[in-house]
């Protein structure tokens, strides 16, 4: 049985220069220095990444759109380009963007075929917020959504699980899987909030309906919220769901410190969801993809206390958490309520 956590990471996920960005180069070596220096660290195992091969990105992107990002790429040369407001880019955007999504489909290569028992992907640009055709909110290509379909169609996975605890709502990883019944996509998410989607009502499309789960928390919501929440309706989903891979959009900028949100979470919640996944589904391997996160302390620390939480560090106390709110409890009851597979 394997027990080693798989660590992706490249200094070359530096190179994607985004300039005066809270999502800069400095990101994954926050995390990295703290992961070198925590007290699990000889439970990890250091991995670099190869390229993903073009064909896995244009199993959810545009070929198109995928020469669209590297001729923009290329035209960058000696500058930094922006293909949108939100979004900057160098010559170098698009190997890395590569990179990152390579990453990805390695590191799922590894826990499957037993290398592995879980992994962190420290990846850069981030990618739930990366549409079919569109580049959005910091990202190029949708990482974990082309590792869940590569876990289907390269692997032979029949059920993947991507829960997505980014403060910001993943519009692209929803838009690109929520008519497939094989990903289960939960998010939580600071509503309302950029970019404006994941409204509790929505449960899928087509043959993927009920295979979606929305979270939209109000500005304020905390550790005992999200828990709440965790334990009482995720918790039982996956459960019934029985996923054979777990995918986590794993953003830290729904901390309270984070300077692009108004949650209040702190680094236990994130150790604590972590674990509830685990005991969810306790024969799949958990992997956590980088998403957000700008305060480079609480960036690092909390990714720093998921990552304990996977290598076996104890959750904290429960007590430690306190009482859900009015709106998550009904959220929680809504769920419960309406929510297509929760009620098959």
């Amino acid at each position: 049985m394997p027990e080693k956590i798989a660590v992706v990471y490249s200094e070359e996920y530096a190179d994607h220069d985004t300039g005066a960005h809270v999502e800069s180069p400095e990101r994954g070596p926050a995390i990295a220095a703290a992961l070198k220096g925590a007290p699990f660290a000889h439970s990890l195992e250091w991995v670099s990444p190869a390229p993903a091969a073009v064909q896995h990105i244009a199993a959810i992107h545009d070929p198109a759109y995928i020469e669209f990002v590297k001729k923009s790429c290329a035209a960058a040369r000696g500058g930094i380009r922006h293909l949108n407001p939100d979004t900057a880019i160098c010559a170098r955007s698009y190997d890395v963007a590569l990179l990152a999504a390579g990453g990805v489909t390695g590191a799922i290569d590894r826990v499957l075929d037993g290398r592995n028992a879980h992994f962190f992907a420290v990846v850069r640009p981030p990618g739930h917020h990366a549409e079919f055709s569109e580049s959005l909110g910091f990202c190029l290509f949708n990482n974990i959504a082309i590792g869940a379909r590569y876990a289907i169609e390269e692997k032979g996975l029949e059920r993947v699980f991507i829960l997505d605890w980014d403060v910001h709502h993943g519009n692209g990883t929803q838009h690109s899987l929520d008519a497939d019944p094989s990903v289960f996509f939960c998010s939580f998410h600071q509503f309302p909030h950029y970019p404006g989607t994941g409204r509790a009502e929505e449960f899928g499309r087509g043959d993927g309906l009920g295979y979606t789960l929305n979270f939209p928390m109000p500005a304020g919501s905390g550790n005992a919220d999200y828990l709440h929440l965790m334990r009482d309706i995720v918790k039982p989903a996956m459960e019934k769901f029985k996923p054979q891979l777990v995918l986590v959009s794993a953003g830290f900028d729904a901390h309270t410190a984070d300077p692009l949100s108004s949650i209040d979470l702190t680094e236990s919640a994130y150790a604590a969801m972590t674990r509830i996944m685990q005991d969810a589904a306790p024969g799949a391997p958990l992997g956590l993809v980088l998403e957000g996160g700008y305060n480079l302390r609480t960036l690092a620390s909390s990714a720093a206390a998921a990552a304990g939480a996977l290598a076996g560090l104890p959750a904290p106390a429960d007590d430690a958490h306190g009482a859900p709110s009015a709106a998550a409890l009904k959220l929680a009851r809504f769920h419960a309520a309406e929510h297509p597979f929760l009620n098959q």
